[in-house]
């Protein structure tokens, strides 16, 4: 992977003091260690979100889950497993009815703002080329290869006619005929369901690089961050000036991440994105997403709040899986699709949950574990260690913090070298802590800057 001289640079900032909580309000209840990063390989960020870190800007914090009022643990779908509900069916079926004939759901109109939460409330107290996917596909006549579709009155006047024949002939048929099994649709078919030629709207979803910034990204920075601060006003009810343009700037579009390729990995290579989602030529959502090693790795989502009825937030955790399933097949190790934060302890935020078969990340072992596992724990305690198994522990836990890396006047050298340099007062405690929280393996690659 290109990328493999390059090094990751993080300043440690610790973690005991508490502050507000956008989930329960609690005013000094939330808890986290967090580093800002100068500069992240994406294997590193893949290993650290591996043990519970995760970023907002080029902020990276990991939740103190045992102190915290409202614990956030790491929760990743099987994206090739995937399956859509009743509810995701609902939702993908509700934007091609809108796209094909312009139809809101009933008693909602533009303007009616419906609050998402899919999005991270934490994050904001913590601060290819352009692919163009086209999801309205028009259609020109019928899909030479897919069967000729057939009308309802006529598949039950076909089964009427072998009940009869059944009858009469003593044949029993426990199995229906091969050409009468209806496959049920995969999430693609749903995605990209043909819409008449007089459709009332195309919808159009780009991908753009925005670190480093692409052409495509800077010539729509503009309209996209006003989508931003509608979404601000309207949804979180900020006065007009607290959007601003540097806070989306930093909050959004700033990332730690290199753009990275590998003659093995996606064709748009590794990074940082934003997924617009363009309706008749104007921007009305935007995701922001991390390509990773195994995962696409969702950290935003805002969008018009005009059209906040289409249920935008679900929509396009479900375009992300498909997306997800998509550069798979370039990509076989990026199978995952991570989510952010479950919080168990928030009703409103268990909806992650229902995008299965998914994983909780266990705070102690971080070890994957279904999380039809963590429930029924989480039911009983905020937190919980969710790998039974009393003997497991931590395979990169830290072993020796004087192979930890350091960078000290722009020179790299092992902490025990930098510890012998150092003049005052021993930092071996808190660069123990940091070591401790990322692993050894991170901490043996990662340079900790020490002045």
């Amino acid at each position: 992977m290109a990328g493999d001289s390059s090094y990751t640079i993080v300043e440690y900032f610790g973690g005991d003091d508490g502050y507000r909580c956008g989930y329960c309000k609690n005013d000094k209840g939330n808890f986290s260690h967090g580093m800002w990063s100068h500069t992240m390989t994406v294997q590193d960020y893949q290993d650290l979100i591996d043990r519970g870190w995760r970023r907002s800007g080029k902020y990276v914090y990991k939740p103190t889950l045992k102190k915290t009022c409202c614990p956030q643990y790491a929760i990743r779908c099987h994206a090739l497993k995937f399956q859509p509900s009743k509810s995701h069916k609902k939702v993908l079926k509700k934007m091609n009815k809108f796209l094909s004939k312009g139809e809101l759901p009933e008693g909602q109109e533009p303007g009616q703002f419906i609050v998402s939460v899919n999005i991270d409330h934490n994050a904001l107290q913590t601060t290819m080329h352009c692919v163009g996917t086209i999801l309205a596909k028009k259609c020109s006549g019928a899909d030479p290869s897919r069967p000729p579709c057939r009308k309802a009155k006529d598949l039950r006047k076909e089964r009427r006619l072998q009940k009869e024949q059944t009858r009469q002939h003593g044949v029993s048929l426990t199995k229906p005929a091969p050409s009468l099994a209806i496959q049920p649709k995969s999430l693609e078919d749903l995605v990209s369901e043909l819409l008449p030629d007089d459709a009332s709207h195309r919808l159009e979803v780009r991908l753009v690089r925005s670190s480093p910034p692409s052409t495509q990204f800077k010539a729509s920075f503009s309209a996209s961050y006003q989508v931003y601060k509608l979404y601000q006003m309207a949804i979180h009810k900020d006065p007009p000036d607290k959007p601003s343009e540097s806070q989306f700037q930093r909050f959004l579009c700033d990332s730690p991440l290199e753009a990275e390729f590998s003659p093995d990995g996606p064709e748009v290579g590794y990074g940082s994105f934003h997924q617009q989602y363009w309706l008749d030529g104007k921007i009305v959502a935007v995701g922001v997403i991390d390509i990773l090693p195994t995962c696409v790795s969702s950290v935003y989502l805002y969008y018009h709040p005009d059209f906040a009825a289409l249920s935008l937030g679900s929509y396009s955790a479900l375009r992300e899986i498909a997306f997800t399933r998509q550069l798979q097949k370039q990509s076989p190790k990026l199978s995952f699709y991570y989510l952010g934060f479950y919080i168990h302890s928030c009703p409103k935020m268990r909806y992650k949950g229902q995008y299965r078969p998914s994983d909780l990340l266990c705070p102690e072992t971080y070890a994957w574990v279904p999380i039809e596992r963590c429930t029924a724990l989480l039911d009983e305690s905020r937190y919980a260690r969710f790998n039974q198994d009393p003997d497991a522990g931590d395979i990169r836990a830290l072993k020796d913090v004087g192979r930890a890396l350091v960078l000290h006047r722009r020179a790299v050298m092992p902490y025990v070298t930098y510890s012998r340099k150092r003049k005052g007062a021993s930092d071996e405690r808190e660069v123990q802590q940091y070591a401790s929280l990322v692993g050894q393996q991170c901490a043996e690659r990662i340079l900790l800057y020490r002045s």
